[in-house]
């Protein structure tokens, strides 16, 4: 275990070695939890099916072998649901004679320092700058306190949470928590109504996604890591382990097409509470998990970073920006609400009266300058996209009014959506070019505007539409990747391609009648993820080598919303 953060995903890392550089055989070296089997020669790994516990085979050269199962514990005790801050890990011998190590080296406070630790009888305990945290383990403590390599001869069971004593015996416990996790999982899976084709890939995403919500307040962080550079030496290393407005309505945008209700039901309670909570109807582009507005952004320089290519980034300034797509964002995602009845709680009056602040401001900033949805941090436009997402804002308003039997607002935000999209198109289509451009002002290319279709702004069909295709594919197209924008920016020109731009290129090319194109690219697309089924922000486009915060729920959506598009209905495959 080399990342794991506490209390919360946008906590402290009690496990930062991913950061780091330093050899894992460097006394000095923090930051990990690792169970390492004597002369290990062969590693193999897999999940649990339609779980996310991970099952880790070591084996060596004489036929010794030990399974490590990794799990967080979630299942449903006394009526509510069990998700304590905690990590358990079950070492198996499997074959053989095996002998291990455990190294157990946690950090603080992003500081990379040796982190107090007292040995009990039968648990180790840490004490953290947030919080004390006990291992509780039937393991030997004193070997594992000196690091000695020991025989495996029975199942070692290990509790990471709380600085609490473990009241159960607790093999037993542990191995309850694992069963009833598994079902929990496995029957959450089943509620999913998966497309027919690359179920695997779909279900894998969905469990990814899912783990990215902080089910507490509903929120969903656009990935679990922070500074993972977006390309070698870049400095484009962002934490991204907050709730974006944007990443979290794609989310659910994904995960509603599969039936995932609970996702969006949590997400639209951490939604109302931002809508409440905002002035004048402006709303940032991101919050901490809890609803928090001020992600101060800093550098942690005691870590240096993924590889070693820091700068290591903690918060993020992102959230001083202005972003005029977040409007739309925040209507899309709600709007279900006063439609859906299979919702447990839909939405009324009083929410629409909060949300149509939402639609005011977008109303009166979609064609002002913005940072947009890349977030450019020395220039502003008025970015196409920013400016169709308000409209978004203001046409669902209607779909929402209509809902509510509310004839006179439903023509109110029909006829002020009608006359941005008037006015959108004609500032932004380029005769000369026969494409819209990214901005306003200039004639630039975006792969954002592929999202036209998704958002129904434009038609497949619409001459618009395939010229600004035809010129996106030319500028921003590498052989079967798509860049975000070619142009340079803060940082210099980009070298990597975005993924969640390639499978807007899927669906784009789907939906324009080249679908045997669009499923061999969608096909290659998932030949590029991880053993663990899952992908990254970027892709290097020369040597396929993946980069960026990992997992990342962009990517991960695109994965869903292509398979949903692309796949052969079920009446054809049974």
């Amino acid at each position: 275990m080399v990342w794991a953060c506490v209390p919360r995903v946008d906590g402290d890392p009690v496990f930062s070695a991913l950061l780091d550089d330093k050899p894992w055989d460097d006394p000095q070296s923090r930051g990990f939890w690792a169970i390492e089997l004597e002369n290990c020669v062969a590693v193999e790994q897999h999940y649990i099916r339609n779980t996310p516990i991970l099952v880790t085979r070591q084996s060596d050269a004489q036929g010794n072998a030990i399974e490590i199962l990794d799990f967080c514990p979630r299942h449903r005790h006394k009526g509510r649901m069990y998700r304590p801050v905690a990590f358990i890990r079950i070492v198996r011998p499997v074959a053989g004679s095996p002998r291990i190590r455990v190294k157990f080296r946690p950090t603080t406070s992003w500081n990379g320092e040796k982190v107090p630790i007292s040995y009990g009888s039968n648990h180790i305990r840490v004490v953290l700058s947030y919080m004390a945290m006990r291992v509780s383990t039937n393991a030997p403590i004193g070997l594992i306190s000196q690091e000695s390599w020991f025989r495996l001869e029975q199942d070692a069971h290990f509790f990471m949470g709380p600085d609490e004593g473990f009241s159960d015996a607790l093999r037993p416990a542990i191995e309850r928590m694992l069963d009833d996790t598994i079902h929990e999982w496995q029957l959450w899976v089943r509620s999913l109504a998966i497309p027919a084709e690359w179920q695997e890939a779909v279900i894998r995403s969905a469990i990814t996604l899912k783990l990215c919500q902080h089910e507490e307040t509903g929120a969903i962080v656009a990935a679990l890591t922070t500074s993972i550079p977006e390309h070698a030496d870049s400095g484009r290393n962002w934490d991204y382990r907050y709730c974006w407005v944007r990443d979290a309505y794609y989310t659910v945008e994904a995960l509603n097409r599969l039936g995932a209700l609970d996702v969006l039901e949590s997400y639209l309670v951490y939604l109302r509470n931002i809508v409440d909570g905002a002035k004048g109807g402006h709303i940032q582009p991101l919050y901490d998990v809890r609803g928090n507005a001020t992600l101060t952004e800093w550098e942690a320089e005691s870590l240096p970073g993924y590889r070693g290519m820091g700068p290591v980034r903690v918060g993020n300034a992102a959230y001083e920006q202005i972003q005029h797509d977040a409007y739309g964002q925040i209507v899309l995602s709600s709007v279900q609400g006063f439609i859906d009845q299979r919702l447990l709680r839909m939405a009324g009056h009083a929410d629409f009266e909060a949300l149509e602040a939402v639609g005011e401001r977008a109303w009166a900033v979609y064609d002002q300058p913005d940072a947009g949805l890349w977030e450019l941090r020395t220039r502003a436009h008025v970015h196409s996209y920013s400016a169709v997402m308000c409209w978004a804002a203001c046409d669902r308003l209607a779909h929402a009014a209509v809902a509510l039997d509310l004839p006179l607002r439903a023509a109110h935000w029909e006829n002020r959506a009608e006359t941005m999209k008037t006015r959108i198109l004609e500032a932004s289509w380029r005769e000369d070019s026969q494409a819209i451009s990214a901005n306003f002002e200039d004639d630039a290319r975006d792969a954002s505007l592929l999202q036209l279709l998704d958002l129904r702004f434009l038609t497949a069909e619409d001459p618009k539409f395939i010229g600004t295709l035809a010129a996106l594919e030319a500028d921003l197209r590498r052989g079967n990747d798509m860049l975000r924008y070619s142009a340079p920016d803060d940082f210099g020109e980009p070298v990597t391609a975005f993924n969640v731009c390639t499978f807007w290129l899927v669906e784009a090319l789907h939906r324009s009648g080249r679908r045997e194109e669009a499923r061999e690219l969608f096909e290659e697309m998932l030949s590029r993820r991880t053993a663990a089924g899952l992908l990254s922000e970027d892709i290097d486009p020369v040597s396929g080598e993946l980069w960026g915060n990992y997992p990342q729920t962009y990517s991960l959506v695109g994965i869903i919303n292509c398979a949903v598009l692309l796949s052969k209905p079920w009446s054809a495959m049974r």
